[in-house]
């Protein structure tokens, strides 16, 4: 029973500098382009765990819509700048599609960083 309470009441240590510094490396290689996905991944994972990312918080079509507008784009042009049809976009606007996967996480990169961050 104590070698389980011992376990079980472990308190995660903050990451150290280093570790942050190094994760912060591994983020920018990463946006770069240098580092591929799955060594990423590998990384990010050892030491962050399994948390959802907030790259993956599910955004509305209204929102999306605010989010263009706010930027004067029209769909056309913001679906060129996220490399989407203009289609997928007016459905995303409507609510008949949620953006999943790629589309999610720079959608939710300009709600959190601005369009800028993307250009």
């Amino acid at each position: 029973m104590a070698l389980y309470r011992r376990f079980t009441l472990k308190k995660k240590k903050a990451p150290s500098k280093l570790t942050e510094a190094i994760l912060e490396m591994a983020d920018d290689m990463h946006r770069s382009g240098i580092m591929d996905n799955s060594t990423y991944q590998k990384i990010t994972m050892r030491h962050l765990g399994k948390k959802v990312l907030s790259t993956s918080e599910p955004i509305s079509g209204p929102e999306i819509r605010r989010l263009r507008k706010q930027e004067h784009l029209s769909q056309a042009v913001f679906a060129r700048y996220l490399n989407l049809t203009t289609g997928y976009v007016s459905q995303l606007e409507r609510g008949a599609k949620q953006p999943k996967g790629p589309a999610l996480a720079l959608l939710n990169v300009i709600r959190h960083k601005g369009f800028e961050a993307i250009l």
